[in-house]
């Protein structure tokens, strides 16, 4: 079960590693086995499935992204909580409202992550 001392140390964390474009900072969250799916892969990377496997080429999707918007900005709008996950409501790139679910592995590293976006 996630607690919520977890649940909050870990979205201050991610919000500020992303806020702050340090890619190893990003990556530090995540298992080497991460696997993300996000309709944005799609549109930065031409993967059809939406999906990408292990940290690396993950890692690769989101070099591009932060080249591609320099000016990103991530606001934390509500945290939630679930037995394995948590789920990041937040402000994006230029406002875009996003919905992010992290599951985690019991070294409480992310193991799979969907993105999910207002159109």
């Amino acid at each position: 079960m996630i607690d919520k001392t977890f649940a909050e140390h870990f979205a201050q964390q991610w919000i500020d590693a992303w806020n702050s474009h340090d890619l190893d900072r990003i990556l530090g969250h995540y298992s080497d086995q991460f696997e993300m799916s996000s309709p944005v892969i799609i549109q930065i990377t031409g993967e059809p499935t939406g999906t990408l496997k292990g940290k690396h080429a993950v890692g690769g999707y989101w070099a591009k992204a932060l080249q591609l918007i320099p000016d990103l900005r991530f606001e934390l709008l509500a945290l939630l909580t679930g037995v394995n996950s948590i789920t990041l409501y937040y402000k994006g790139a230029r406002g875009r409202l996003a919905a992010e679910v992290f599951h985690f592995g019991s070294d409480q590293k992310v193991l799979r992550a969907y993105a999910h976006y207002a159109v």
